[in-house]
Parts: C-alpha cells; structure tokens; sequence
C-alpha cells in the first residue's frame, strides 16, 4: 500500500511539475481556467481570510460547525502583534485556529476528524476542484495562486493563507532577527 501511495505522489509531483515547468510551455494558472478548475478560495462557510476578528467572532458564533466559547477562546501574543482565535469544531472539524494580524484574518488552520473523513477523499476533492497541487511531497499538498495559499497537511490539517500579510510577517521576523543580531555584536564589542 505503502508503494502504492508513493508512486501516486511521484505521478502527481511530476504532473504538477510539468504543468509550471517554462521548458514544457506550461502555465498552471492558464490551463487551470481551461481545465473548468475553480479559483483557490479565500473563505470557508462565511468565514473568510481579511475579515476583521470581530467579524470573525460573529461569524463563528452563528455556525454550529463551531464551538466558539467567546473572548476566552481569543489570545493576543503582543510581541508578534498578532492574535490567535482557536476553537473546538463540531463534527468534521475537530478543532480551528484563525490567526489575525492588523485585525484581518491571515491563516485558517482546520484540524479534520480522522474518524470521519478521511486524507484522500479531502485531497481528491481539492483536485477536482482546484486542478493539480503546485508542490507535492508524502506530507503535504499546497495549491497557490497570486494571493492564497491553500494546503493539505498529514495527518489532515486544512490551511489557507493570505500570502500579502504572511509575506509581510516574514520580513518582520527577518527585521526583528537581523535587529538582535545586531544588538548581541554591539554587547559583545563592549567586552
């Protein structure tokens, strides 16, 4: 079964490959909107990346999907300025983590119950509806455009990232890394 899977992920890497490889004249997003595949989504039910965390809050107190408790569910983490919504899920999702930064959503993470569904049928799905992933390995599935990052993880995580702010938060931490550097060299100069 094992080798199975295994040749399954190198066709589709391989297919995934061929389809952005300049060489072979491939363009995944063109030929995505040829093949019928529908545009990466921004949203799930009528939770949706950019919203605001109150938006969010009303949101997930109107859906049964979730068991948003309130603001005790909420966490700021003010050295990142971010803030992390996390809730338990009912049914197929065991559990969701929103994170926000500016008060806009930037990251939905849904954990799935393996109990209930299972890996292959959500990443079938996701082809079918979204064409081939762009990377593909053992661990994960990732699918992008211009603006989303939409991924499958192992054991069966569903993430969608707004590229824009997560690119932002990566050259803040190379910022703020680059900065302590610095500070540590000038302490050490002092010697």
């Amino acid at each position: 079964m094992r080798t199975f899977f295994a040749l399954v992920c190198l066709s589709l890497a391989l297919s995934a490959y061929g389809q952005n490889d300049p060489q072979n004249g491939g363009n995944a997003s063109a030929e995505s909107a040829q093949n019928g595949v529908e545009p990466l989504p921004t949203s799930y039910r009528e939770i949706s990346l950019g919203m605001s965390l109150d938006d969010l809050k009303t949101a997930l107190s109107k859906d049964a999907l979730f068991g948003y408790r309130g603001d005790e569910d909420v966490s700021f983490i003010p050295s990142r300025e971010e803030t992390y919504l996390e809730t338990v899920g009912a049914s197929f999702i065991r559990r969701a983590l929103f994170q926000t930064k500016a008060d806009k959503v930037y990251a939905m993470t849904f954990t799935l119950n393996t109990s209930l569904v299972d890996h292959y049928s959500v990443f079938t799905a996701l082809v079918k509806k979204y064409g081939e992933p762009s990377y593909l390995d053992p661990g994960q599935a990732i699918w992008e455009d211009e603006s989303t990052r939409l991924s499958i993880e192992r054991p069966l995580i569903i993430k969608y990232i707004d590229k824009a702010i997560f690119a932002l938060i990566i050259d803040e931490a190379g910022a703020r890394k680059n900065q302590e550097i610095r500070l540590r060299e000038e302490f050490l100069s002092d010697f």
